[in-house]
């Protein structure tokens, strides 16, 4: 079946030949178009064209009807009644231009005779920068270099290179991308001093141009594989002192080493000469992942730089942890006798974890009695114990890898807010933007000089979804009084903002409500209650859900007016407090009807109204002793028998609210 298909093969490759001389023939069958003084000249020269008819030729009926078209493509340029037509062409392009010799014996028809294609070009400039470079002890030569301008013509490109003992290697290649060749060659290291000359040489039809000489030896142009088989080891899992390791070509004297943490973007380079594919590394940081690359030479001065090896990324060893950590906490009263204390502490970086925290040991101490009263240890960033709202409390923390602790943080529990302490002054907050809030203080009169530092904290005040919100704190110097705030800050969301100042075990603070974006609240509370009391109404609401007050509420309002009046509505405006859910109001008139509601406002504006209740106040009921009774009577008799309208008592006149449905 090979033999079946080779053969068909070369059986169509013939049939295919012979046809396109048949076309060739059948072509030129009545004539020829003659070129001179070359079918290949250069830019700019002029070229004559001749188009004849051969004997016997010519129109059919009369020969005197012959007439010649020369074609410049599709393009007439020259037309001649007889048998032989000739012109000069000039100007002609870059490339190829295909010209058509045609007999017309009529209007309608024309008969082609000939055709010629010219080929205009230029002499090849000189080739430039040949250089030449062997991959590797075992690679072989590869040259190349710059062509310069396109010829526009077929041009060959032969690549000689003359080495010792006179030995010379030559190779060719064509074509309008031919700028390099790989000799096949060898240059072997037992040889590194001698001599090799290298040459480019362009030719075509118009001329030929040769590159100048490049000359060098074994160590100018071999260029080392890139190192392989990059380990590292740490001396007793320490990164006090790490080995890198990699394998080399043989004649490799030079090596430069680059790395970096992943983290970042720039290098260290380290150099070393004849280390035999060994370097030892002391100032890498524990627990950080970095990538390592290194390059090889062959001499001294001589010669280039490998590429860059394959990366090694690896993690080096844990140390123990270092620095201590940020801790800040929360006291709340349970009862007279019992308080609950909030711890928090912040993540390490990682350059102060130095591995992977475990743990966290926390210590809590009465001071007096030296005692320790509570260990614990916890995987979490918080802890919460209850504790004797006496005595004083001292609490510490520190965090654990696989090497070791940290060193403890220490704190003294006392209250943050109080009078007495030092406290700041004239706290206020203000947007920066849609996640960022300005809080600016003064500092703390006369005890501002004892200031050590300041703390900001800062925690949602309704969080959404019920959650309980994360407790966010910076420390700032006692120079600093102001700090920018964005962790954990969202729009339209109430935060409570706390300044404190610490000096020694005294840590006073001051406290303010802020939003970094808000707009009126979405809706009004929800009365779910309204009752009399001594005369008064009592009315109790539910919360504006926290997804709707769009920031902090400043003030609640309660509107109420008479059932079916068209006046308007009188009302009362009650300072916005977090535990705040009901007021009394004393303002509505027994036995009258009324319809209640409430609005919230922020500092962009008021809520839509709440629900609407109806409410009607029932009033006193009076009371009489017998020995009143008479004279209450005697004066109604009186009043009876006067003249003028009857003047009925008030305690006769009252009956019940009517029934609202509230």
């Amino acid at each position: 079946m090979a033999h079946t298909v080779g053969g068909c093969s070369l059986a169509l490759i013939f049939i295919i030949v012979l046809l396109l001389v048949k076309a060739n023939i059948d072509a030129c069958k009545r004539g020829d178009v003659t070129v001179e003084p070359s079918h290949v000249i250069s830019l700019g020269s002029a070229v004559n064209i001749s188009c004849s008819l051969k004997p016997e030729q010519g129109c059919p009926q009369y020969s005197s009807l012959n007439r010649l078209i020369l074609y410049k493509v599709n393009e007439k340029i020259n037309l001649l009644h007889g048998h032989f037509l000739s012109s000069q062409v000039t100007d002609l392009p870059l490339g190829t231009t295909v010209f058509f010799c045609k007999l017309a014996c009529s209007k309608k028809k024309e008969l082609r005779i000939c055709g010629a294609e010219i080929s205009v070009g230029v002499v090849p400039e000189q080739p430039q920068n040949l250089s030449c470079i062997q991959k590797g002890e075992r690679g072989t030569v590869n040259c190349t270099w710059d062509r310069g301008r396109d010829t526009h013509l077929y041009t060959t490109y032969t690549l000689q290179l003359n080495g010792p003992k006179n030995l010379t290697w030559q190779k060719q290649c064509n074509g309008h991308y031919c700028d390099h060749l790989d000799l096949g060659v060898n240059l072997i290291p037992e040889l590194p001093e001698s001599s090799y000359t290298a040459k480019v040489t362009a030719t075509n039809r118009l001329g030929n141009a040769s590159s100048f000489p490049s000359t060098f030896t074994f160590w100018d142009i071999v260029r080392p594989l890139p190192p392989c088989d990059i380990r590292i080891k740490c001396v007793n899992a320490s990164v006090s002192r790490c080995i890198l390791q990699w394998s080399d070509e043989g004649l490799v004297l030079l090596n430069r080493l680059r790395y970096r943490p992943n983290s970042s973007w720039s290098w260290k380079m380290v150099s070393a000469t004849n280390v035999k594919g060994r370097h030892d590394l002391l100032d890498l940081k524990p627990f950080t992942e970095y990538e390592f690359q290194i390059s090889s030479k062959l001499h001294l001065y001589k010669g280039s730089w490998s590429d860059w090896s394959e990366s090694l990324r690896t993690q080096t060893p844990e140390e123990e942890p270092t620095g201590t950590l940020d801790v800040w906490y929360m006291k709340q009263h349970i009862d007279y006798s019992r308080q609950q204390i909030s711890l928090f502490w912040k993540n390490m970086s990682l350059s102060e974890a130095r591995g992977k925290i475990l743990h966290y040991r926390v210590t809590l101490q009465e001071v007096a009695g030296g005692k320790v009263t509570l260990q614990n240890i916890t995987e979490h960033t918080s802890w919460t114990w209850v504790i004797p709202r006496t005595g004083n409390w001292v609490v510490t923390v520190s965090a654990a890898n696989s090497k070791g602790s940290s060193l403890p943080t220490r704190i003294n529990i006392t209250d943050l807010l109080g009078p007495g302490l030092p406290a700041p002054r004239q706290v206020s907050a203000n947007s920066k933007g849609v996640d960022n809030i300005m809080v600016t203080w003064e500092p703390p009169g006369k005890a501002a000089p004892a200031v050590q530092e300041y703390v900001v904290e800062w925690r949602e005040l309704h969080p959404r979804g019920g959650t309980q919100p994360p407790l966010n704190w910076l420390r700032t110097t006692p120079y600093n009084v102001s700090a920018l705030i964005s962790e954990n800050i969202k729009p339209y969301s109430c935060y409570e903002i706390s300044v404190y100042a610490l000096s020694g075990d005294q840590r006073g603070g001051s406290s303010i409500r802020a939003n970094s974006k808000h707009k009126a609240p979405l809706s009004g509370p929800h009365i779910n209650a309204i009752s009399e009391e001594k005369g008064s109404v009592l009315i109790s609401w539910n919360e504006v859900p926290a997804q709707e007050q769009m920031g902090c509420l400043l003030h609640y309002r309660i509107y109420w007016k008479e059932q079916d009046s068209n006046s308007q509505p009188q009302l009362c405006e009650i300072p916005y407090r977090v535990s705040l859910n009901s007021h009394s109001i004393d303002s509505l008139q027994p036995r009258v009807t009324y319809v209640l509601w409430m609005t919230a406002l922020t500092a962009a504006g008021e809520s839509p109204p709440g629900n609407k209740r109806e409410f009607c106040l029932e009033g006193y009921l009076f009371f009489f002793r017998p020995s009143d009774l008479s004279g209450v009577v005697k004066k109604f008799q009186t009043q009876r028998t006067a003249p003028g309208p009857r003047n009925i008592p008030s305690w006769r006149r009252r009956r019940s609210c009517p029934w609202t449905g509230s």
